[in-house]
């Protein structure tokens, strides 16, 4: 098993609010204080998505997924992994690490979602290409702290960033993910976060790309079970 602890797109019953909204490239949306207070460096495209569970049992935990959409994918598998386990909760965003809408929307989803998460397992790692590698990692511990403020008692653990199957410039590159990768592991590390290592998993399964980034129903699955069973371990701890 990949996943390391220390301590498709799929709509059903309804219970998927999606949000898209297209935005001219480069169009600011104004600023946070602190670390991040910059005019967003948006794609041509932008867009929210959130799923909450159709029905939540108040005796089981609650787990929120933050990511991108090779988090979106896998967000299926996860849920029927943890169906008697835990309330599983989906927030998926195109704002990057760098990008100021980021904290903004972790802000907003906690006056949204009023509710005490016990595993945050979070990773939005494919958008944000126009941040440079310094961006990155400047901004990188303002995401932690916002994760701290949404979610006080949960328990952390941060999903590697997955290969991609072609370079793209100025898109991702393995390079680039690998060196973001690198920021985040140092950031991770420090705070005590647990790491779910997705690029190794799938950088065994290059067979498995349904285009050049996100991964066929088989992949997502595999990805999906892995992040599964990391939460499950890290459930399991948050009990002794």
């Amino acid at each position: 098993m990949r996943g390391e602890i220390p301590m498709k797109k799929n709509r059903k019953n309804g219970i998927v609010l999606a949000f898209t909204t297209l935005l001219l490239l480069g169009t600011p949306t104004g600023a946070l204080t602190g670390p991040q207070d910059r005019s967003s460096q948006t794609e041509e495209i932008e867009w929210t998505w959130e799923v909450r569970p159709s029905h939540t049992d108040p005796k089981l935990p609650n787990v929120l997924l933050l990511g991108d959409s090779i988090t979106r994918n896998y967000y299926p598998e996860v849920q029927r992994e943890l169906a008697a386990t835990a309330n599983v909760y989906l927030l998926a965003t195109s704002a990057s690490v760098g990008d100021p809408r980021l904290l903004r929307q972790l802000a907003d989803y906690a006056t949204a979602v009023p509710i005490t998460f016990c595993v945050v397992h979070f990773n939005n790692g494919m958008h944000g290409w126009a941040y440079s590698e310094a961006e990155y990692r400047n901004s990188f511990p303002s995401l932690i702290a916002a994760l701290h403020a949404l979610a006080s008692k949960a328990i952390l653990v941060w999903a590697t960033t997955t290969p991609v199957k072609v370079d793209s410039e100025p898109g991702p590159t393995n390079a680039r993910i690998q060196a973001r990768n690198s920021i985040a592991q140092s950031f991770v590390t420090a705070d005590g976060i647990g790491v779910d290592d997705q690029h190794g998993l799938m950088a065994e399964h290059p067979d498995l790309y349904l285009d050049g980034v996100h991964y066929n129903e088989q992949g997502s699955n595999l990805q999906g079970m892995q992040a599964a069973r990391t939460i499950r371990t890290l459930l399991l701890h948050s009990e002794r």
